[in-house]
């Protein structure tokens, strides 16, 4: 169970009822980041056109604060430019989900870093692939 003392209602939510899981068979761009210290897992998948996050889904493993923050990301990420996606700090992964206990904040650190790690591998392909065009 988790405690609502502890988490905002919205981590609740997600976290028993997490959006857009699972893997994502024509994702245009994936990261894969994870806490070492907590053992904290995302893997993330992003659909891109025309430079813009068209869908998100993510696969988590680890404390109610990470599935939850995972979850809000991809509702947060969808139709965003990449500019704008990759600018997000990790508190708006944060405050999407109500908050966290300065303990979690690194569960928004994760989507953060997930996000950074799959557009900028996007760009590097889309780049290459342009160049041998």
């Amino acid at each position: 169970m988790v405690s609502s003392e502890y988490y905002s209602p919205l981590v609740i939510e997600h976290f028993q009822h997490p959006r857009n899981v699972g893997a994502m068979a024509d994702a245009d761009a994936e990261a894969y980041v994870t806490n070492p210290v907590c053992g904290d897992s995302l893997r993330l998948f992003l659909k891109i056109e025309d430079g813009h996050i068209t869908r998100a889904q993510f696969l988590s493993s680890g404390c109610p604060a990470s599935i939850a923050t995972s979850s809000a990301a991809t509702e947060l990420l969808a139709g965003k430019p990449l500019d704008e996606a990759v600018a997000l700090p990790r508190e708006a992964y944060a405050d999407a989900v109500g908050g966290l206990p300065k303990s979690k904040i690194h569960c928004s650190v994760l989507a953060a870093s997930a996000v950074r790690q799959a557009v900028d591998t996007w760009r590097e392909k889309t780049t290459t692939e342009a160049a041998s065009s």
